[in-house]
């Protein structure tokens, strides 16, 4: 499947119709809207490439099925969900007003979780930007940001976070967020950093605690 950056195009893939990896009804586990119920769908194919992504799964769309959006949505809709989050993958690599539209007209929110690469297609309720440095991000994406959730991998991230913080608008909402297999590692520092940048947040992938997806 051929990329750019722009957005992904290819046989049986439009505005209506995207490749999913899976979807399913639980709690948000991350970010401003952690503990919140939220139906998922994490839609298939990305080219960031982060080294610690714990849905290599997704990476190939090819390995997924495409399924019509107004589906998705019913699906949504039908568990009783208010907020319809899209994640990836990288979802911003498709053209996304279609299921926005879909979701939508279901009465839902919609919010979606981006590492920027691509300019954002869609009409959102709530944006999370989590830039990555395997592949930097689309200037665009700071204006239009709820949400900045930097993962902390080591202690040069708190740098690159603010490098990131100072680009999003004052309303953009902060997170810190340790990377699961160096969490224990990294706590210490993430706590005294937000101790002295209060404007930040924590963000723990809560569902992992909980064992739920």
């Amino acid at each position: 499947m051929s990329t750019s950056q722009d957005q992904v195009s290819g046989p049986g893939l439009s505005s209506f119709a995207l490749p999913i990896m899976e979807h399913f009804y639980t709690l948000q586990g991350e970010g401003a809207y952690s503990g919140s119920a939220a139906y998922f769908i994490r839609t298939a194919g990305c080219d960031v490439g982060c080294v610690w992504c714990d849905v290599k799964e997704s990476w190939d769309a090819e390995k997924h099925p495409i399924i019509p959006v107004k589906d998705l949505a019913l699906r949504a809709a039908d568990s009783g969900a208010k907020i319809a989050v899209i994640t990836g993958g990288e979802p911003a690599m498709y053209p996304l007003d279609g299921l926005c539209d879909a979701l939508r007209e279901q009465g839902l929110r919609t919010h979606i979780e981006t590492s920027g690469a691509y300019a954002l297609s869609g009409s959102w309720h709530w944006i999370c930007f989590s830039p990555k440095k395997f592949k930097k991000p689309n200037p665009g994406i700071y204006s239009q940001a709820h949400e900045l959730k930097v993962v902390v991998y080591n202690r040069h991230d708190f740098k690159w976070a603010e490098e990131h913080a100072a680009q999003v608008k004052p309303h953009c909402k902060l997170y810190l967020q340790p990377e699961w297999s160096r969490a224990e590692e990294m706590m210490p520092s993430i706590v005294e950093y937000i101790k002295a940048n209060p404007r930040w947040n924590i963000s723990l992938q809560t569902h992992k605690f909980m064992n739920i997806p």
